[in-house]
């Protein structure tokens, strides 16, 4: 096996494309120093914000227990498998969210525990994924990725601005970071150099280096390296498919005229393949170490989804589009723990994906930070006196998972404090963030 040493990271290169590789034992990929305690080929941590807008079941968001004995709610049952990597954190908030108006105020802060401005007035608070891109996201070629599956809505709502209920990511006080909900262009921004229609395939247009490349590396890593051009090959099909369906792309119009009855509101008919393509991309540009930093916003908070996917408890023979998820987050019935569980059925979906990537000894989800969190306990209370969070992944051997940490009676229960602890995870150590000034310490 050739050792390789490189003082910068490694990319595949081609006419207008550039693709940073997959961790591999032959070389230093991520061009750190070799250290006494932490060695040169170490894959990085990543952090990975998940939201789903109007809380959840307000009986079934629950978990007690340790290790392979943690017993799960009903809304947290698809996670069983993680069960030993997850971190479920009861009874932090956000002061600031407490204030103001339902939906927007518990919102447009969830990152950051920032003042809410009111009155049109667009003002909150750099979010803590973004003051991690100014600094750790410097060493990659897209500092963070912000994906969402819901349009931003931007209409005033009691005296409030929907785009607080429409974004978690905020690259300044005045600036929602952008969202991405196009595949494609997400596609384009982790491995184009230039967002634009390419006449080539971004696999094809590097497939002589890699070739050149599996000559010097080991077995193992040109079993990897096959392993994650198939993975990129696999992600541009899908999305060449999804654009012939007419779905996912944005709108094309295909007929003078509609030839069909006007469909319901919403984004494309297919919600769970537009999930599952925003978290493939996702998980590519975490193992190619093309991002480290990234927030997937499954829906808004004050949502307009439907989910005609899903078969109806309540309503026999239909699907779940009979009401907005918004309204719907107003009862506890089986319906809605069922739009419950197939919002965390994507985190473990991407749980599962992450899992499947094996770094040196530890997986990309062990090398993860993988944060789900809403705006609210239950839909039907509004209620944010304490917020559903949880955490799973292990932070490169710094988080343990496997345990319920319970702040609820606790005098400093900010939310900023998980924050300030999964910074200090990557390297930055803030004095105070938010309302908070110090970490949690069992975190």
């Amino acid at each position: 096996m050739h050792t390789h040493h490189f003082s910068r990271r490694a990319f595949l290169r081609g006419a207008g494309v550039s693709m940073a590789l997959p961790w591999m034992e032959s070389f230093n990929v991520w061009g750190d120093e070799p250290k006494r305690d932490k060695p040169a080929s170490e894959a990085p941590v990543r952090l990975c914000v998940t939201f789903s807008g109007n809380g959840f079941h307000s009986q079934e968001w629950w978990a007690k227990g340790e290790g392979k004995g943690m017993e799960l709610g009903k809304v947290l049952q698809p996670l069983h498998e993680f069960r030993e990597k997850l971190l479920f954190v009861r009874g932090l908030y956000h002061e600031e969210a407490r204030k103001g108006n339902i939906h927007s105020s518990q919102t447009g802060n969830m990152l950051s525990g920032a003042p809410i401005a009111s009155g049109g007035e667009i003002r909150s608070g750099t979010s803590f994924d973004q003051v991690l891109a100014q600094t750790y996201g410097r060493s990659t070629k897209v500092p963070s990725l912000v994906l969402a599956c819901e349009k931003s809505n931007p209409s005033v709502h009691k005296n409030y601005s929907m785009l607080y209920s429409s974004h978690i990511s905020w690259s300044s006080p005045t600036t929602p970071t952008p969202l991405e909900l196009y595949p494609a262009l997400a596609f384009d921004r982790l491995f184009k150099d230039e967002a634009s229609p390419a006449d080539k395939s971004v696999l094809d247009a590097v497939l002589a280096e890699a070739r050149d490349l599996k000559r010097d590396i080991s077995l193992n890593d040109q079993r990897k390296l096959d392993e994650y051009l198939d993975s990129v090959r696999d992600v541009e099909k899908r999305i060449e498919n999804a654009g012939k369906r007419g779905e996912l792309q944005g709108w094309r119009p295909t007929l003078e005229k509609p030839n069909i009855k006007r469909p319901a509101d919403g984004i494309p008919q297919d919600i769970g393949e537009h999930m599952k393509l925003m978290i493939d991309l996702l998980v590519l540009g975490f193992q190619t170490d093309t991002t480290r930093i990234t927030t997937l916003k499954l829906n808004n908070d004050h949502s307009a989804l439907r989910f005609p996917n899903l078969p109806s408890v309540q309503q026999a023979g239909h699907g779940i589009d009979y009401m907005i998820h918004h309204l719907l987050s107003h009862s506890d019935g089986e319906d809605w723990l069922k739009v419950n569980q197939f919002f965390i059925g994507q985190l473990a979906y991407l749980a599962r994906k992450l899992d499947s990537i094996q770094e040196g000894p530890r997986t990309l989800l062990d090398n993860t930070m993988l944060m789900h969190c809403s705006s609210m306990m239950a839909g039907a209370r509004h209620d944010n006196d304490q917020l559903p969070v949880i955490v799973l992944g292990g932070a490169g051997g710094r988080l343990k998972g496997g345990r319920v940490l319970d702040y609820k009676d606790k005098p400093e229960r900010q939310l900023c404090r998980l924050f300030m602890s999964m910074m200090d995870k990557m390297g930055q150590h803030p004095k105070i963030f938010g309302d908070a000034k110090m970490m949690l310490e069992e975190v």
